[in-house]
């Protein structure tokens, strides 16, 4: 693995990867969730610079019309950046917005799973039923790549999971047993479990993908330590005064768009790889970072594929 990454740093060179090796993405269409602040909205406006095609799936519509003025003003009035309105923490309304999508977006050069919620205080549940980390994280974004899973693949494109260095604690599984945290709920290890899902789905769709030999690129990437909103809605007191702390040593916003957007426009990524920043992980030049071989556990990753299907009732043709 050392010398693996060892090269891949050498690709990119001293300062990695950078949004310099972007062409022209005039042309290009890039669908993405949690576009209206954070990594989300810097990645949206690195897609605009180069010419592409935003369609931003957010929950705050009001907040979002105004963050497409703003971009508007930035980029000029024939910036190409939508909204549809989608709540990933009511599967109707992801079923709704995708639906949607297959109707006014005939063309997908990549589906960037970007929304997150973090380290919620106090366990709550979805309308659906799940723990909302998982609720939202994992299972709102299995249902929305499956929903528009082919059209993805009739534009030969791309899925993007944005994950967490988050998935290194907790209990390093899926949590069958208790898939909610109904015995001992914890902000960590149930954030931590919902991100751990997302990676072995995207790890458990890139094997899937091959055996049948569609055309379909999936990666999973990660922000590092980025100042970003992403606690401020649902972390408790402590998390939020401990982050304040720690959010001095972090990067900005835009950095951590940039595993993302390179994801997204890189030709040439290796799957079963993590990309981010690659200084401790955490800041610094993008490229690919070590992976934790339980996220790639076939077993547990088919075990989840299943109730994945089944707490969304969508059967994937993969």
């Amino acid at each position: 693995m050392a010398n693996h990454i060892k090269g891949n740093k050498q690709r990119f060179g001293a300062q990695g990867w950078t949004p310099d090796r972007i062409g022209s993405l005039a042309g290009k269409t890039y669908v993405i969730t949690g576009a209206s602040s954070g990594t989300g909205l810097e990645a949206t406006r690195l897609f605009l610079s180069k010419g592409a095609k935003v369609v931003m799936l957010n929950r705050n519509a009001k907040k979002s019309k105004e963050i497409i003025t703003s971009l508007k003003q930035e980029f000029g009035k024939h910036a190409d950046v939508t909204l549809i309105q989608m709540d990933l923490a009511v599967q109707d309304s992801v079923r709704k917005a995708a639906a949607e999508v297959m109707k006014r977006v005939p063309h997908i050069d990549a589906l960037i799973c970007n929304a997150a919620i973090a380290q919620v205080a106090k366990q709550e549940l979805t309308v659906d039923g799940f723990e909302s980390q998982l609720g939202v994280n994992h299972f709102a974004h299995f249902l929305l790549c499956g929903l528009l899973f082919e059209r993805i693949e009739q534009s030969e494109g791309r899925i993007v999971v944005v994950g967490s260095n988050g998935y290194k604690m907790g209990e390093k599984r899926i949590l069958f047993e208790d898939l909610n945290f109904d015995r001992n709920y914890s902000p960590w290890a149930s954030y931590a479990q919902s991100k751990l899902a997302q990676m072995m789905f995207a790890y458990e769709l890139q094997r899937r993908i091959q055996a049948s030999g569609k055309h379909v690129k999936v990666y999973v990437c990660h922000p590092g330590a980025s100042r970003t909103n992403l606690l401020q809605d649902t972390a408790g007191t402590f998390q939020k005064s401990l982050w304040s702390v720690l959010s001095i040593f972090a990067q900005s916003a835009e950095k951590g768009a940039w595993p993302e957007v390179m994801c997204a426009t890189e030709d040439g990524l290796e799957q079963a790889k993590y990309y981010g920043p690659t200084r401790f992980e955490m800041v610094g030049p993008v490229g690919e970072c070590s992976l934790e071989t339980f996220a790639l556990d076939h077993e547990m990753a088919e075990r989840l594929w299943t109730l994945s299907e089944e707490n969304t009732s969508l059967h994937w043709p993969l």
